[in-house]
């Protein structure tokens, strides 16, 4: 993924593939903001999703003029006993009434995913208002996994402004948001999933690392163990691409420290996806490479489910919220 841009290159793509993406914090002004710059860019169509009233005002205070996107209103919209239908026949067997599962469509965010679910929008994208929690379980509740992954996790694609003679160079980091322990057969799913995101997000080939303090049995702890246990996982389901661990960070993105560390090793100390033994570690990792790399971090980016429903920090800004729009429209396609 060359180029001096690579955020601009990620909404020339996503603009490729004309999207629909729901928004469903259609009266927070900066997801209002962020459709208008969707529709003046290209990038996707958005969908916003609210109290038509205050959807229409939100859209007057920051220029947007109605007819440029689609407004949906939970309580007005036609397809409500459609999609009532859905969510029932989705969550009937944990005890969901056709009732409540009508009731239940007051709901902004449970409209963006099963508006995905349904195949009448793209992809969904929250989280300026609501928390973290809300929008997975909203997915697992709508969207659901994707075929052969138990995991949900969260991504953060970064971009170092210089890394290894390279100019903006992208890496991915996971878990950085969700699983606070993951057991082996879990990162083995968050590698599958991270191997997945970072090659729509760059057309790149992956290259995934998990990461320990220990390489290559340098040192046996529980974490290590468990890291050892996730190669086998991987070695067991005969994926396609390129893993080794457990590695220490400077052995998976330092070619001579690689030579030594690791020799053989797939990677070679030129990683581009590294998966995290634990959330402590993924998180620590990607706020230490944004704040002392000056990285941009994209993110959490949400992996694991059948279609794209990412999640946003709640400091997000209408640029944050255009552009994780566009890596969602990426991961789905």
């Amino acid at each position: 993924m060359g180029g001096l841009n690579i955020e601009g290159r990620l909404r020339d793509r996503a603009k490729v593939l004309g999207g629909k993406v729901a928004l469903p914090e259609a009266t927070d002004l900066r997801t209002v903001a962020a459709a208008r710059k969707m529709h003046s860019s290209g990038v996707a169509h958005p969908i916003l999703i609210g109290d038509q009233d205050g959807v229409l005002r939100s859209c007057r205070e920051v220029g947007l003029g109605p007819k440029s996107v689609e407004i949906v209103d939970p309580m007005r919209d036609g397809r409500r006993e459609q999609l009532a239908q859905l969510y029932y026949t989705k969550r009937s067997a944990k005890g969901m009434t056709r009732e409540a599962a009508l009731d239940a469509l007051a709901s902004p965010l449970l409209w963006g995913g099963l508006l995905v679910a349904s195949g009448a929008a793209d992809a969904c994208v929250a989280g300026a208002v609501y928390t973290t929690s809300e929008v997975i379980r909203t997915g697992l509740h709508t969207i659901g996994m994707r075929e052969g992954i138990k995991t949900v996790s969260g991504a953060f694609l970064m971009i170092l402004p210089n890394f290894g003679g390279r100019i903006n160079h992208p890496l991915l980091f996971a878990d950085a948001g969700v699983v606070p322990d993951p057991t082996p057969e879990q990162l083995a799913d968050i590698a599958e999933s991270s191997a997945a995101t970072f090659h729509r997000l760059t057309g790149e080939t992956p290259r995934v690392a998990l990461l320990s303090f220990s390489t290559r049995g340098s040192a046996e702890s529980e974490s290590t163990v468990k890291v050892v246990g996730a190669m086998q996982v991987l070695k067991d389901r005969m994926v396609e691409f390129a893993y080794d661990g457990e590695l220490q960070l400077d052995a998976a993105v330092i070619p001579d420290i690689a030579a030594r560390k690791a020799p053989g090793s797939p990677l070679a100390g030129k990683a581009n996806v590294l998966v995290f033994p634990n959330l402590d570690a993924g998180n620590i990792g990607y706020k230490l490479t944004q704040r002392f790399a000056g990285a941009t971090a994209l993110g959490p980016l949400l992996q694991g489910l059948a279609r794209p429903m990412n999640d946003l920090s709640r400091g997000c800004t209408a640029d944050d919220i255009e552009l994780v729009a566009a890596c969602a429209l990426l991961m789905g396609s």
